[in-house]
């Protein structure tokens, strides 16, 4: 994560009362903002380059890179073969970006896994993550105050002796309006109007090239297509709801993950957050929950881990995984 940090109690775009209840329906306190300069590919080859180091592994071995994320580097070329090159990976690694958000880690995690298991690959990379604030307007108090910037990694190892991985990945594109940025691709290019900053309504005012969140639409979503999905990873898992160890819900706000829990039936211990001290990060926010909260835990005993990703698409997908003494290093700061 960015060392830059703000604090939702600073943001006086809004009046104080405001900002308390923002705070208090959200749960974000503040969250980590990379500086002009800073991108994704710099937070994740940070995160992945001390991950390899710590692991010892020849860097040579690793044959698969897959970066997830919506805020490439450059138009072209892909930022996974950009940061192949500055990992010090061999030119025998395959690399390739997925252009997903909120449900991007697991939908890796599947891309990844998938991949080794039917090629033999034996050891693999997943980056992830988004630097959000670039494409947030500070006068939209509907997504400015919400999203923080991290970039994540996760190294994978193909063994034999492990336990199954269990997918549930899904998809809705005709609710894509609803997390969106118009311009600046294919279909809408830039122009001078892109960057003409409109009221849309009170405390709202951004332009075509920032993003546009419907709280109302997400919300209702969420709270609708989230809790079947682990209730059908649980029932083709075989898997009792209380068996398992922790729920990793992206981190999207508290509002909607508190009734996502509720939803379940399920207590609030299971459900670690990280929402106060990072904000909304996107598809960094599963494993950047995993580090910051369970990351001890995670190391030294066997863990039952449901996570789940939805928002941008609309796509949600959800995982359930064991794992056995897992190496987590804790947060990186740059």
């Amino acid at each position: 994560v960015p060392k830059n940090t703000e604090s939702n109690r600073d943001y006086d775009f809004i009046s104080l009362a405001e900002r308390e209840l923002l705070i208090k329906t959200t749960g974000i306190e503040q969250r980590r903002v990379a500086l002009p300069g800073m991108t994704t590919s710099d937070l994740c080859y940070a995160a992945a380059d001390q991950l390899l180091n710590k692991l010892e592994w020849n860097r040579e071995e690793i044959a698969l890179l897959v970066f997830v994320s919506q805020s490439e580097d450059y138009y072209l070329p892909a930022t996974a073969i950009l940061l192949q090159n500055r990992l010090g990976l061999p030119k025998t690694c395959m690399a390739f970006d997925i252009g997903l958000g909120c449900s991007g880690f697991v939908y890796g995690l599947s891309v990844v896994a998938g991949m080794m298991k039917s090629s033999g690959i034996k050891r693999g990379l997943l980056l992830n993550g988004d630097t959000s604030s670039f494409v947030c307007s500070k006068e939209d108090k509907s997504s400015y105050p919400l999203f923080g910037d991290a970039g994540a990694a996760t190294a994978l190892e193909l063994s034999d002796s492990a336990p199954a991985i269990y997918f549930n990945l899904n998809s809705d594109g005709s609710g894509h309006k609803a997390i969106f940025i118009p311009d600046g691709g294919s279909r809408n290019k830039y122009s001078e109007d892109s960057f003409k900053m409109k009221a849309v309504s009170d405390g709202i005012v951004r332009s075509d090239f920032h993003l546009a969140l419907n709280g109302i639409a997400i919300f209702n979503f969420s709270l609708i297509e989230v809790p079947r999905i682990i209730e059908n990873l649980l029932a083709e898992s075989e898997t009792d709801r209380k068996d398992v160890d922790y729920y990793v819900l992206h981190q999207a706000n508290l509002l909607i993950n508190d009734s996502i829990r509720k939803k379940l039936a399920l207590p609030a211990g299971k459900f670690p957050l990280t929402l106060g001290k990072y904000g909304n990060t996107s598809s960094a926010s599963i494993p950047l929950t995993i580090v910051s909260e369970l990351g001890r835990e995670l190391s030294e005993r066997p863990l039952s881990l449901l996570c789940a990703g939805f928002g941008v698409g609309l796509s949600w997908a959800a995982v359930l995984i064991e794992t056995k003494k897992v190496l987590t290093l804790p947060v990186v700061e740059i």
